[in-house]
């Protein structure tokens, strides 16, 4: 059930409006990172890490629709990848399948709007710090609070301030913030990414 003010985008995918490459490339990853890709969608960005940045890595797409999950396993099978895990998961409740601290970067992107107005929210951060080891990395890419033709509606948008204030409650340090991406309009770019890692 959706409540008052919580948005659900149900599996729509950011590949029309969003350079996989570009946001790649802000992680900084290693070619044998341990990377998740939460509310993963059609997929765009794991099968993009997977075919060209972690050649010797793990990536794990996790996503609440088992469409989109069931469309993964698919290419995994197809392409014979053995290295991508497919999870039907919601992180409100856990990623079960994950154990404590076994991933190096988690990416969530155009989801965490739809927990701001949730009680459910600080689940979701518990369960993120508990994903990422001592030295991993949590990033957050969002949209922009400015009205675009696309995205959810502005009021229930997060700013990069509110970001970094919710998750300093649960331990998180902001270590890096590049408010200039995606697509550029007079008002500025519709999106931002802000990093975080364990205090």
């Amino acid at each position: 059930m959706v409540t008052h003010n919580e948005h659900k985008h149900h599996g729509k995918s950011s590949a029309n409006f969003l350079d996989a490459d570009e946001i790649i490339k802000e992680l900084k990853l290693k070619s044998n990172d341990v990377f998740m890709d939460a509310g993963c969608g059609d997929g765009y960005i794991s099968i993009k890490t997977i075919e060209e940045y972690l050649h010797n890595g793990v990536v794990y797409a996790v996503d609440i629709y088992d469409l989109a999950i069931n469309e993964l396993e698919e290419y995994k099978k197809e392409n014979n990848i053995e290295n991508l895990n497919c999870i039907v998961g919601d992180f409100t409740k856990g990623i079960h399948e994950v154990n404590d601290g076994e991933i190096d970067v988690i990416l969530m992107l155009n989801v965490f709007h739809g927990f701001k107005d949730s009680e459910t929210r600080d689940n979701v951060i518990n369960e993120l710090f508990r994903l990422i080891n001592d030295e991993g990395r949590i990033a957050i890419m969002e949209f922009n609070p400015i009205d675009w033709s696309f995205g959810p509606p502005t009021e229930i948008k997060c700013s990069p301030d509110e970001l970094e204030e919710i998750f300093s409650k649960h331990g998180l340090k902001k270590v890096y913030l590049n408010q200039n991406m995606g697509q550029k309009s007079p008002e500025g770019n519709s999106h931002y990414m802000i990093i975080f890692e364990k205090e």
